[in-house]
């Protein structure tokens, strides 16, 4: 294209395109290395993919919505992630943190359910 631009429906299918195989490699190395979660950091871990994965189906809600801004989805995947363990390391500290990791996903459950349910409308009409 003269400019050096290419039309956005390029530019987003080649980004999905990207990110797929980041997935798809990422899982590999993951089954692969077979990586062992020290002691000190395992009761963080599922709170923080719980977060992740609420980050990351907003960020697909926001591509498909043609919102998406990839400073906003880092800050926002780096941010609910550590806010969910400063949440989870806070309720030990107090004694209540079996509590506090149950309330934490109920709410980021209840972000990611309806992510998936403006995804499922989104993609399938319905």
């Amino acid at each position: 294209m003269p400019g050096g631009t290419e039309p956005a429906a390029t530019g987003r299918a080649g980004f999905a395109l990207a990110a797929l195989v980041a997935l798809v490699v990422g899982v590999v190395i993951g089954l692969v290395a077979g990586p062992r979660v020290p002691a000190v950091v395992a009761p963080y871990l599922p709170i923080a993919v719980v977060a992740a994965i609420d980050a990351v189906f907003g960020g697909v809600r926001a591509f498909l919505d043609g919102i998406f801004d990839a400073k906003v989805f880092v800050v926002s995947f780096v941010f609910n992630v550590l806010v969910a363990a400063l949440i989870v390391w806070l309720g030990d500290q107090l004694g209540v943190g079996t509590q506090l990791s149950t309330a934490i996903v109920v709410v980021l459950g209840i972000r990611i359910f309806g992510n998936a349910a403006a995804l499922r409308r989104r993609l399938f009409g319905a």
